[in-house]
């Protein structure tokens, strides 16, 4: 028997078998070069699938500080709310409080005299105190002028 040797083999080799060995030993050095570090990409799929990647994380990103920046809106609007209501609270309460002292004053149905203007200008400053953005108080424009109170007194009552 004869012994095949390379230049017997490629001769008797037929078309079907070129494309076999074609194959086999491009698959062969495409792994040897893809075990060395090679990568051959030729429709740039990588690239794609980062720029994919990068557009969902900064899709995320957006929506989260959308999503943060509504929780903090939310937490300054109820402590807003909470000073505004305190603040509502606390005129209530001083006005309540300077309207039964008008009501059950010897004065109460007397021209408003001195110790009447006091009483009012006193719940006026308090007033003022709690919430001094008041039209009225000093931090606003004054509507009485320039020098003039704001209560004008009359003479006592004899």
């Amino acid at each position: 028997m004869r012994a095949l040797t390379l230049p017997a083999v490629i001769r008797t080799l037929t078309p079907l078998g070129w494309i076999a060995g074609i194959v086999v030993v491009l698959a062969a050095t495409g792994l040897v070069l893809g075990g060395l570090g090679f990568r051959w990409d030729p429709f740039d799929l990588a690239r794609r699938r980062l720029e994919a990647a990068e557009l969902s994380m900064a899709r995320a990103e957006a929506e989260a500080a959308a999503r943060s920046a509504e929780a903090q809106a939310q937490a300054d609007q109820v402590t807003r709310l909470d000073a505004a209501l305190h603040t509502l609270r606390s005129l209530d309460r001083a006005t309540t409080l300077s309207i039964q002292e008008a009501r059950t004053a010897d004065d109460a149905d007397l021209p408003l005299a001195t110790d009447r203007a006091d009483r009012l200008r006193d719940h006026d400053r308090e007033l003022c105190r709690i919430a001094p953005d008041l039209a009225g108080c000093a931090a606003a424009p004054d509507p009485a002028g320039a020098g003039e109170p704001t209560v004008r007194r009359l003479p006592a009552a004899r």
